[in-house]
């Protein structure tokens, strides 16, 4: 067995997760200038309000959601950060909407709605690390194995990772905004490899390397593309989709990662 040398990370759902249910979180956001939202409600208006915007463009994810709203509208360009919080501010704004808020209400609030929400989940008020996340990290770093992090996020992912104090040598931290690439291309993959490569002049190959994901196409398939080996994660309670996962390899705690490698 080709012994792994580079153990790159998920970030949400892997790393990190929700310290409240998003839902829960944009109902108090929403409270002081909007009155009391029913979660439920603003839960799934959240997932419509994503959904719309994402299926609107041919679209499921945050980078290319940015792109095809570049296009519609044109002034929204990448400017330390502006393009994403328009778009977030978007999606907020139809959850409220979806959920019975008052359209005119929610106009003259999202310029302090959308700057708390986005200041949460840019930090540990918004996410918590699982128990299972620093300790599998410090002892993969004690077996000399380097770790590194591949996601389809926006740069607020860094942010919460130096809040809830992930080591500074889990790096690279691979973002699919900044790249403008996302899983499960296996460009993302290979960028992350090339630059720990470059960090620490090592010549790691692909199949040294093992990705841990808890989605099967971006993050278990993704990898396996790469020519890299893959985890899929699957932890106990969590909501999955159900798919056929003949053949894939499963764990259900980081814990596992270490025994595997």
């Amino acid at each position: 067995m080709v012994t792994i040398r580079l153990v790159t990370f998920d970030v949400l759902h892997t790393l990190i997760t929700p310290r409240h249910p998003v839902h829960v979180q944009y109902s108090l956001a929403f409270a002081p200038y909007l009155g009391r939202l029913d979660p439920q409600d603003i839960k799934n208006s959240f997932k419509k309000g994503w959904r719309t915007i994402s299926e609107s463009s041919h679209i499921i994810n945050s980078v290319a959601a940015l792109k095809a709203l570049q296009q519609e509208r044109p002034a929204y360009a990448y400017e330390n950060g502006a393009a994403s919080e328009r778009w977030w501010s978007e999606v907020i704004r139809r959850t409220a909407v979806g959920a019975g808020a008052n359209p005119s209400a929610i106009d003259g609030s999202l310029d302090k709605i959308v700057p708390t929400l986005m200041r949460s989940f840019s930090s540990r008020e918004g996410y918590a690390a699982f128990e299972d996340a620093l300790p599998t990290i410090r002892q993969l770093h004690e077996k000399k194995v380097f770790t590194a992090v591949v996601s389809n996020s926006d740069s607020r992912s860094r942010l919460v990772l130096k809040d809830l104090e992930f080591p500074e040598n889990v790096t690279p931290i691979v973002l699919s905004e900044e790249e403008g690439v996302e899983k499960p291309s296996r460009e993302l993959f290979h960028r992350a490899l090339k630059r720990v490569n470059e960090i620490h002049g090592l010549d790691i190959q692909e199949d040294e390397c093992l990705h841990v994901g808890d989605e099967l196409e971006c993050d278990y398939e993704g990898a396996v593309k790469a020519g890299m080996q893959g985890l899929l994660l699957r932890r106990p309670g969590a909501e999955e989709d159900e798919v056929e996962l003949k053949n894939v390899r499963t764990i259900q705690s980081l814990k596992q990662v270490v025994e595997y490698v």
